[in-house]
């Protein structure tokens, strides 16, 4: 999930600083936390310290009719100076003011409000505008905007807007949700239909956004969303898979393949990508890497057999240091009963190394 996270957090700090987000990738190697605290310090820095013109400009359109304060925003000041100006006002004031303003011009201006405005100014719109305001954004493909408003908007209009968008808008904006506490009310608005509906649209190569929702998501809402992904159509559950491994997602899918039941999980396992070497060769590193032992050995239990065994190659030919580490997180996760099978599938020079760790030593001397 951090991959994913840093994946997020990086795409709003370019939006903040208006650069394309190919041009923040030297964050990708960083931890997301560390990722959107650098966020909240860019927006502390962009929003904390502005110019005494702003505050002039905000003083001025408190002197005339929120009408002709909208007439200058759009003529004179523009979405972007607008929205900066919008920020210096108190919330009844700006909201207003936005009340005059067509609605393709607010949209545009969304993405330069303040974020720390956000929820007093949103509050104070009309139901109806606000409902238009996020159409109108999800018709530019401002998912990352929308991501940073749907937290703040109330059910009403939440459940309004989510009849008016379609799945893979959704998706989008989930991934880029500020207040992902609000993810699981927002999920249980749509009903298991419309649920399903989103998890399917993952297919269209949306499956980075599904595995990102899913995982912001709350325990019961994220088992049913891993459920209803297991139960798609093997090509396009295929293409998860594959995703997961182009993109270095495991961290992110292993957790939901060991919520599956073992139906589910066995769908999953007799994939095609899951027979393909390289595919559990990548796996197995990914798995040494984030310690997701407990997470994948449920997946190996059920694999076909050569897929059990190209496995057991794969860990066998583990650096001695990645093998111990390997060790003792099963020893400390207690899950011989999942490993032991495994390591018997090695070959002997393999299973002699495994014998011959210490950590696997101090197990023989412990049991």
């Amino acid at each position: 999930m951090d991959t994913l996270s840093n994946r997020a957090e990086a795409q709003k700090i370019a939006q903040l600083l208006d650069v394309l987000p190919e041009q923040l990738d030297f964050l990708h190697g960083l931890p997301a936390e560390d990722v959107r605290q650098l966020r909240a310090r860019t927006v502390d820095a962009l929003y904390d310290d502005v110019p005494d013109m702003l505050d002039r400009i905000a003083a001025a359109t408190k002197l005339v009719p929120a009408g002709v304060a909208a007439a200058i925003s759009q003529k004179a000041l523009g979405p972007r100076l607008a929205a900066s100006v919008a920020g210096r006002l108190e919330p009844a004031r700006a909201a207003d003011i936005i009340e005059k303003l067509p609605v393709a011009f607010t949209a545009e201006s969304c993405g330069h409000l303040a974020p720390r405005r956000i929820a007093a100014v949103v509050d104070r719109l009309d139901e109806d505008l606000v409902v238009r305001i996020a159409v109108a954004l999800a018709e530019r493909g401002d998912h990352l905007t929308m991501g940073r408003f749907v937290g703040h908007l109330r059910e009403g209009a939440l459940r309004r807007i989510l009849q008016l968008i379609d799945d893979g808008v959704v998706l989008r904006v989930g991934f880029f949700i500020d207040m992902p506490e609000r993810l699981d009310a927002i999920l249980d608005l749509m009903g298991e239909e419309r649920l399903a509906s989103v998890v399917a649209a993952a297919g269209d190569g949306l499956w980075p956004e599904a595995l990102a929702v899913a995982g912001l998501a709350g325990p019961e809402r994220r088992a049913r969303m891993a459920a209803l992904a297991a139960r798609q159509d093997p090509a396009r559950l295929d293409g998860l898979v594959r995703t997961a491994h182009e993109q270095g997602l495991w961290e992110a899918l292993l957790p939901l393949v060991a919520l599956l039941s073992e139906e589910d999980r066995r769908a999953v396992a007799a994939l095609p990508s899951l027979r393909d070497a390289e595919v559990l060769d990548g796996v197995v590193r990914a798995v040494v890497a984030t310690g997701l032992w407990a997470e994948f050995l449920p997946l190996v239990g059920v694999l076909p057999p050569e897929s059990r065994k190209a496995v057991a190659d794969a860990a066998g030919e583990l650096p001695d240091a990645e093998l111990d580490a390997m060790v003792l997180d099963v020893e400390k996760r207690d899950l011989w009963d999942a490993v032991l099978p495994l390591v018997e599938l090695m070959d002997e020079p393999a299973k002699e190394r495994v014998f011959a760790l210490p950590a696997f030593q101090e197990q023989e001397r412990q049991g």
